[in-house]
């Protein structure tokens, strides 16, 4: 008697461009952090908005992301002191 199992093969994580917006205090001096969040990731499009006399800045990016890996994005971006919010766009 022969048995057999079928066993799925492993799926890699689909990766989907991600646009995210964070919103900081603090101007350009706060850019280098925001960043240095994205590292690892592969970062498509990056747009920093600071503006002279507006309390917050804007930055928005597309990056590739497996979708289990978007919150923790976003958590990573909102521990940062600067980060009023940070949000997919």
């Amino acid at each position: 008697m022969s048995t057999s199992f079928a066993v799925p093969a492993p799926r890699s994580a689909m990766l989907l461009r991600r646009r995210i917006a964070a919103y900081f205090v603090g101007g350009a001096e706060e850019v280098p952090a925001l960043v240095g969040a994205l590292e690892g990731r592969s970062v498509h499009e990056l747009s920093v908005d600071v503006k002279d006399g507006v309390r917050e800045s804007s930055m928005v990016c597309a990056v590739l992301l497996a979708a289990e890996e978007t919150g923790s994005l976003l958590d990573r971006l909102r521990e940062l002191p600067s980060v009023v919010s940070a949000e997919l766009a």
